[in-house]
């Protein structure tokens, strides 16, 4: 990757987890949709398709019976039979796998590496994918904003920020496991001045230091991508505003120009009509 090339993050959330890692996820179970933007791609597993066991055994059936017709046309066409039973079996065989794969709900396999992080607490989870949801916001903006922010810089930084989180959100769930296992302890018939009591206040201090200095981390980045978020929507608010107001002006102005106009020109026309009208028929009314 080049210095000037964002980093590349891909961003898999299932039913269970979250995964977070700089390389191409791949599913366990089921098949994925995919969606990227920027130097972010987006993994969602496809919703199963829900057909039964008996229903795609039906279909597989039906489609063998096609390719048993059609082997035999082939047959006698002059090919050899084993060609097209073998390509029947090969499509069968691949269609009756694809079948039962989209049945399934889909999983995301759990990179190898130590440069990705996998996010299976729920409140981690809950957090980060809420920050998605914003990032997504933020890009959406982009376009609208292209004369007033460069997006190169602006993907590179809030892709930054993504991977920034994930990694506070992994240790955050490490620590809050450290911390269950450290409350659990029991060292009531200890003597307060043990050795392994103060060992243990002390582990607890720490895991609390660590598990506070992680929040605020995690909260900074929340808070400087949410407030990311509302700058690009008041801005876009304002630029809506500012050419509703414009177009406004312009149609005001065009009323009251037409305004002025008739009542120059119309006004005493229709004055002087109607005394004419009146005189002309108290004239009338006289002779009679």
């Amino acid at each position: 990757m080049a210095p000037d090339e964002p980093r590349q993050l891909h961003i898999g959330v299932d039913a269970e987890k979250v995964v977070v890692a700089p390389y191409r996820l791949k599913m366990r179970i089921g098949r994925a949709q995919r969606r990227r933007t920027g130097s972010v791609t987006e993994v969602v597993p496809v919703p199963p398709s829900g057909r039964s066991r008996d229903s795609r055994v039906r279909f597989v059936f039906q489609l063998g019976l096609v390719l048993l017709v059609l082997s035999g046309l082939l047959d006698a066409a002059g090919l050899p039979w084993w060609a097209p039973a073998a390509g029947s079996v090969a499509m069968l065989a691949f269609v009756a796998g694809e079948q039962a794969r989209a049945a399934r709900t889909g999983s995301i396999a759990v990179p190898a590496g130590d440069d990705c992080y996998v996010l299976y607490a729920a409140e981690e989870r809950v957090a980060y994918e809420r920050a998605l949801v914003v990032a997504r916001r933020i890009r959406g903006a982009w376009p609208a904003l292209a004369y007033m922010i460069d997006p190169v810089d602006a993907d590179r930084s809030l892709t930054r920020a993504l991977d920034d989180l994930a990694a506070i959100m992994n240790r955050r769930q490490q620590i809050r496991r450290l911390r269950a296992e450290l409350a659990e302890v029991n060292h009531r018939d200890l003597p307060a001045d043990s050795p392994a009591v103060r060992a243990l206040r002390q582990q607890r201090t720490r895991a609390g230091e660590l598990w506070r200095e992680t929040g605020a981390a995690a909260n900074r980045i929340l808070a400087s991508i949410n407030a990311a978020a509302f700058a690009g929507d008041n801005l876009i608010r304002e630029q809506r505003i500012a050419a509703t107001a414009g177009r406004a002006e312009l149609a005001i102005s065009h009323l009251a120009a037409a305004g002025r106009s008739r009542s120059v020109e119309a006004g005493p026309e229709l004055a002087e009509r109607t005394a004419a009208v009146v005189a002309a028929y108290r004239e009338l009314a006289a002779r009679t």
